[in-house]
């Protein structure tokens, strides 16, 4: 029985030896492209905020690692005084930008993109956001195992309304800003930390910080696509589920497209991590 139990394990061991991974792409049907419409319009605070861009993308294979851009189309925000921003391609490369965009706190403006004969829109207010506050706290042994270098920033929050914010965090660690959301449901009129910690963060590092202010529907909208995508280091990952957002086609509402039309004010700040 020895002897029949030493053959069996050098077998085992030849066959495991010869085993080697292999990639297989699973050969994925690919749906008709949509378009894809990214009217972010961001205001910095300290800025005119006069520059603003969109851009028009169509949807691709799920392994393909560029997005086709689209152009021809005729892009504009109207605000509630029926005055027009037109958005002009300048590149070729389904950029359309606009020199003269006139941001307002709390006004109304809509969006209208026609396309091949097509027209969507969508409409969205401009929401504020409080400053980052100037300290900023480190602490060397943060994180879930206390062995990273962890930063704690702080803002404070409104307490006269309900207020939501989307986070953003870049570094040279990561190939995409990092996103996360919050309202202030548990911290309303409070002043409000947000931690951050990264294993690869060392001293020298700059830290780029952004707080936006969002709507509730944006909130949502983009709590569904961070559950969907896994949150890791790219903006958009692919998605296993498709998540609509505020765009409307309103000549063919079956031709739907994916994007979301936001406006928010910006506050910005940058940290180098310390000894």
């Amino acid at each position: 029985m020895k002897i029949v139990h030493t053959i069996l394990l050098a077998v085992m061991v030849l066959c495991l030896s010869g085993c080697h991974e292999e990639v297989i792409d699973v050969d994925l049907s690919t749906a008709e492209p949509r378009l894809v419409i990214d009217a972010s319009l961001d205001w910095t605070k300290g800025t005119s905020g006069n520059e603003q861009k969109i851009k028009l993308t169509t949807t691709t294979g799920y392994y393909s690692k560029e997005f086709p851009t689209v152009s021809g189309a005729t892009i504009t925000v109207t605000n509630t005084k029926n005055t027009v921003f037109d958005f002009i391609e300048t590149s070729g490369k389904g950029e359309y930008s606009c020199t003269d965009f006139v941001p307002v706190i709390g006004e109304t403006y809509t969006l209208a993109v026609s396309l091949n004969g097509e027209t969507y829109t969508a409409t969205e207010t401009l929401i504020g956001t409080p400053p980052i506050e100037e300290t900023i706290e480190q602490n060397n042994k943060g994180g879930m195992a206390g062995d990273e270098i962890e930063i704690t920033y702080y803002y404070q929050d409104n307490g006269a309304t309900y207020n939501y914010y989307l986070y953003s965090v870049a570094m040279r660690h990561v190939i995409f800003p990092q996103y996360s959301v919050e309202n202030n449901e548990k911290n309303q009129g409070s002043l409000t930390p947000v931690y951050y910690s990264h294993e690869d963060l060392e001293v020298g590092d700059v830290v780029n910080l952004k707080l936006y202010g969002i709507s509730k529907r944006y909130y949502n909208y983009m709590n569904k696509i961070l559950l969907a995508s896994g949150n890791d280091d790219r903006p958009f990952p692919t998605t296993p589920a498709a998540v609509r957002g505020n765009i409307v086609n309103q000549t063919n509402n079956e031709n739907f497209a994916y994007g979301y039309f936001r406006l928010s004010e910006v506050d910005v700040k940058e940290y180098t991590i310390q000894k």
